[in-house]
C-alpha cells in the first residue's frame, strides 16, 4: 500500500500550483507567490486577438505580432480571436473556421504554456451575443427577438448552444447577454437588449446564464457569461451611444440592477462596465456599483472587465483623469479586473512601484483572474479537437434550433379580416429591400456567412410555392435614394394575388463603413449603405429610411391585399403601416433561419404567439416611452395620443384565447397562489403568453402604475383549456423605501392578467397585513 502511494506521489506535479489534486485557493496561493509585478500585470490585460495568429495551408501558428505581445505584455488573455467582420478586416477566405479556429486555439495556448516562465493558460474571450461572432458558428436572433419569445426555456437551450460552439473551439468567456434596460428606440444597440422591462430581461438573462453553464466551470461547455453593461447604458441622453445616463439611486435599484442580480444570482461570473456616466461619475471608474454594491453587497466572486477602451475614456472622453495613468488608478481602485484592449493597464506596473496602487489591490484582481483559470481546468486541459469542432459546430440540432427562436419570436400586430395565414394557392409579389438580403437578417455582432447558410424571406417562400406563383423585385434599398425599381415592384404587385413587403432596417456592416477603435460604426454621409442600426448608429427618427415609404404607398395604390414585414432592430415607425396595411408582423433580426420562419408564419405552418418586449411609439417625442412608468397617469399630446402604437406586452395570434375562474388562495401571510383558466376558443392550435401585473396601490414611494412580474408561454389545441398557476412572493410585493432598503409595505395590491399589458382580461385584490 505504502509503495501504491509513493508511486502516485510520484506522478503528482512538485510544483503546488500544477498539482489538480489541491484545493483551488491553495493554487492560486502558490502562483501568485511566483509571479513577477510583470507577470501579474498581464494577467489583466485581453488585448485584441486577431492578429495574433497566421493561417499557413491548413494550419496556424502563432504570429510574430502574438509573440512580441507575450515577450513584452505577459498577455493572459485576448479578445476576439475567432472574430470576423470588416472591423477586423477577416473574411471567410482569411479568417478561421471551425477546425482553424481550435488549431489557432491551441497554437497560441502551446506558446505560452511552453515559452513562458510559469506557463499559465490564455483565456480567450469571445463576442457571443446572439451566437458565437465566429465564422461557421450558428447566428440565433439578436436579443430583441430573443425576448419576443416570453420563452425562458428555449432560451436556455440556446445558452447551451453558443456555450458548447465557444467551448468547442477554444474560447472560454462568452460577452453576452446585454441585460441594458431599452427606453429609447433611437439608440443604436436596443437590437442586443432583452426589452424595456427588468422582469422579462431578468428571465431571459437568466436563462440565458444557465444554458451557457450556470457557473459550473467545471462543465466541458461551460463558458464565463459576462454580463453587459454595467450600468444604465441604454437611457443615454439623447439617444447617443455612450451619453451620460440620468437615473436616480432608487429608479437603478428598481428597474436597471435586479436583473444582472438575478443573471449573477443564476452563475454569471464576469461583468463588463459600460462607457456611460451617471451623476458625473464614469462607470468604468464607479467604485460603489464595482466594489460596494456589486462584490460586497452583491458577493459576486467573479471577475469586472472594461469595455473596449473604457479606462481610456476615463481620460479621453469623460475628462476626469488627467492622464492616463490616473486612469488607470480609477478603474482598478474603483474594482476593475481586465482591461478590455490592454493598453491601459500597462500603466499598474509605475503605479505599483510608486505606491499608487498597492500590490494587495493588483493580487486581488489577478487572483480572481487565476482562480477562474483554475475552476475550468485550463491547466490540465488548455487544448481541443478540430474534428470535433468540425463536426458539431453548427450542427443540425443547432440549426433547427435557431429557427424555433425565430418562429417563436415573430410577432404579429394585425390582421384585418384574418388575412393571414395565406392559402397557399396564391400568386404572391414579394417586394422589398429586406425580401432577399441575406446579412439584413442577422443583426450587428455577426461573422461572414457562407451565402447558403441564411435563409430570406424569398429562399423562405420559394420553399413553399412553385416558381410560378412568386414573383420578387426589390424595389428600393434600406437608405440609397438614388437606385430604386418602385415602378416593376408596382407592376408585379398588380401580377400578384397578395403583396408581402419586407422593410425595415439593417446592422450588416460593409467593408465601406468606416469604424472607431471601439468597433462602433461611424455614420457619415458619404457612405449610403443599408446600416441605420448596430453599434454607433443612433437615430434622430424612427421613420423608414430611403425609398420605403414611397415604395409601401405605392404598392397600396395596387388595391392589392397588403402584407408588411419589418426586420428590423429597434421599433420603428409603423403609423402608415398600422392605418394602410391588411397585415402587420415584426421578426426583429430573425437570424440565419429566419426566412423560413417567416415564411411559416405567413402560410400558417407556425402559428405566431411572438409578443413585443417593448413599446411601439407612434412618435419620437412620446420618447422616453415605457409601460411601467410611475404615476401619475399620463395625459394625451395636443398632437396625438399619449398611448404607445403598440403596448408592451402585444401581439396577435390566429387563434383566441379566454380567460376565466380566477382564485387567489394564500400560501404564508406574504404569498399567494393565483391560478386561472385558458382555452382556446378560435379554429388553430397555437400558443399563448399570459402575463401577470401587479399595482400598489398607494406606497410611501412612487410606484409604477402596472408591473410585470410573472408570465407564461404555452401551448393548447383549437377547444383545449389549461389552468395556469403562478406563486406571488414576498419578492414580488416589495418595494425600495426613501432609505434604499427593500421592504414590503402593508397595503392593497391590484393583480391584473392578461394577454398583454393593455389587454386585461381577469382582476382581482389582495391585502398584505
Amino acid at each position: 500500500m505504502t509503495g501504491v502511494a509513493y508511486s502516485f506521489a510520484q506522478q503528482l506535479p512538485a510544483v503546488t500550483y500544477k498539482n489538480p489534486t489541491l484545493p483551488v485557493e491553495t493554487r492560486v496561493a502558490d502562483l501568485l507567490s511566483r509571479m513577477t509585478l510583470e507577470e501579474k500585470v498581464g494577467q489583466l490585460l485581453c488585448p485584441l486577438g486577431w492578429e495574433m495568429y497566421e493561417i499557413k495551408r491548413n494550419d496556424v501558428f502563432p504570429s510574430d505580432k502574438f509573440k512580441q505581445l507575450i515577450k513584452d505584455r505577459k498577455a493572459g488573455m485576448l479578445w476576439a480571436t475567432y472574430r470576423a467582420d470588416p472591423w477586423t478586416k477577416k473574411t471567410l477566405s482569411t479568417g478561421l473556421n471551425p477546425a482553424l479556429a481550435t488549431k489557432a486555439g491551441n497554437a497560441l495556448q502551446r506558446y505560452v504554456i511552453e515559452n513562458t516562465r510559469l506557463g499559465i493558460p490564455l483565456f480567450l474571450a469571445e463576442e457571443a451575443p446572439h451566437g458565437h461572432m465566429a465564422i461557421g458558428a450558428t447566428v440565433f436572433p439578436t436579443g430583441i427577438g430573443m425576448a419576443a419569445t416570453w420563452s425562458p426555456q428555449l432560451i436556455r437551450e440556446v445558452g447551451k448552444a453558443i456555450g458548447k460552439e465557444i467551448r468547442l473551439q477554444g474560447g472560454h468567456i462568452s460577452y453576452g447577454p446585454v441585460l441594458d434596460l431599452a427606453r429609447d428606440p433611437r439608440w443604436s444597440r436596443v437590437e442586443e437588449t432583452f426589452g424595456e422591462d427588468p422582469v422579462l430581461t431578468g428571465e431571459i438573462g437568466k436563462a440565458m446564464v444557465e444554458g451557457l453553464g450556470g457557473g459550473d466551470l467545471s462543465h466541458p461547455y461551460s463558458t464565463l457569461a459576462t454580463l453587459k453593461h454595467f450600468l444604465a447604458y441604454g437611457i443615454s441622453e439623447s439617444g447617443q451611444n455612450g451619453n451620460p445616463s440620468f437615473a436616480g439611486i432608487r429608479e437603478l435599484h428598481e428597474n436597471f440592477l435586479p436583473p444582472f442580480r438575478q443573471a449573477i444570482d443564476a452563475g454569471a461570473l464576469s461583468v463588463m462596465t459600460s462607457y456611460n456616466s451617471m451623476d458625473g461619475v464614469p462607470c468604468t471608474a464607479n467604485h460603489s456599483l464595482l466594489t460596494e454594491l456589486l462584490r460586497n453587497e452583491w458577493k459576486f466572486r467573479g471577475i469586472v472587465v472594461s469595455d473596449l477602451y473604457s479606462i481610456e475614456g476615463i481620460h479621453q472622453s469623460h475628462f476626469v483623469a488627467p492622464t492616463m495613468e490616473e486612469a488607470t488608478i480609477l478603474a482598478l481602485s474603483a474594482g476593475v479586473d481586465v482591461d478590455l484592449g490592454g493598453d491601459a493597464y500597462m500603466n499598474l506596473m509605475n503605479a505599483v512601484n510608486t505606491g499608487r496602487i498597492s500590490k494587495t489591490a493588483l493580487d486581488a484582481s489577478v487572483a480572481r483572474v487565476l482562480r477562474l483559470k483554475f475552476e475550468m481546468g485550463l491547466f490540465e486541459n488548455p487544448y481541443v479537437d478540430p474534428e470535433k469542432a468540425k463536426k458539431e459546430v453548427r450542427s443540425e440540432e443547432s440549426v433547427t434550433l435557431a429557427r424555433r427562436v425565430a418562429q417563436a419570436s415573430i410577432t404579429l400586430l394585425k390582421n384585418e379580416h384574418s388575412l393571414l395565414p395565406l392559402n397557399k394557392n396564391r400568386k404572391v409579389a414579394l417586394i422589398g429591400p429586406n425580401a432577399d438580403n441575406r446579412y439584413n437578417m442577422l443583426g450587428d455582432y455577426t461573422a461572414p456567412q457562407e451565402e447558403e447558410n441564411i435563409k430570406t424571406v424569398l429562399d423562405g417562400i420559394r420553399a413553399k410555392l412553385s416558381s410560378s406563383q412568386v414573383e420578387y423585385v426589390k424595389g428600393c434599398s434600406i437608405r440609397d435614394t438614388v437606385t430604386t425599381d418602385i415602378e416593376q415592384a408596382v407592376a408585379a404587385a398588380q401580377r400578384s394575388e397578395v403583396i408581402i413587403a419586407v422593410v425595415g432596417g439593417s446592422s450588416a456592416r460593409d467593408f465601406k463603413t468606416s469604424y472607431k477603435e471601439t468597433g462602433a460604426a461611424i455614420a457619415d454621409e458619404k457612405t449610403i449603405s443599408d446600416m441605420e442600426c448596430g453599434e454607433g448608429f443612433d437615430r434622430a427618427t424612427l421613420s423608414l429610411l430611403g425609398k420605403q415609404q414611397e415604395l409601401l404607398k405605392a404598392l397600396k395604390a395596387t388595391g392589392k391585399p397588403l402584407i408588411v414585414v419589418y426586420i428590423e432592430g429597434r421599433p420603428l415607425d409603423k403609423n402608415w403601416a398600422s392605418e394602410n396595411a391588411d397585415a402587420v408582423l415584426t421578426a426583429y433580426y430573425p437570424g440565419q433561419e429566419g426566412g423560413i420562419a417567416i415564411a411559416d408564419v405567413l402560410f400558417g405552418d407556425f402559428n405566431p404567439a411572438g409578443r413585443l418586449p417593448f413599446s411601439v411609439p407612434r412618435s419620437v417625442g412620446q420618447i422616453p416611452l415605457y409601460y411601467n412608468k410611475k404615476a401619475p397617469q399620463s395625459h394625451d399630446y395636443v398632437e396625438m395620443s399619449a398611448s404607445p402604437l403598440y403596448p408592451f406586452g402585444y401581439g396577435l395570434s390566429y387563434t383566441s384565447f379566454d380567460y376565466s375562474d380566477l382564485h387567489l388562495s394564500a400560501l404564508m401571510p406574504r404569498s399567494f397562489e393565483i391560478s386561472f383558466k385558458v382555452r382556446n376558443t378560435g379554429k388553430y392550435d397555437g400558443e399563448e403568453v399570459a402575463q401577470l401585473y401587479l399595482r400598489d396601490e398607494y406606497a410611501s414611494v412612487v410606484q409604477p402604475l402596472k408591473q410585470l412580474k410573472h408570465f407564461a408561454r404555452f401551448y393548447l389545441k383549437r377547444g383545449e383549456e389549461r389552468e395556469v398557476k403562478f406563486i406571488l412572493s414576498e419578492e414580488d410585493f416589495s418595494l425600495v423605501d426613501r432609505n434604499l432598503k427593500k421592504i414590503v409595505e402593508p397595503g392593497t395590491f391590484q393583480i391584473m392578467i392578461g394577454a398583454a399589458s393593455n389587454d386585461i382580461r381577469l382582476q382581482t385584490k389582495v391585502e398584505i397585513k
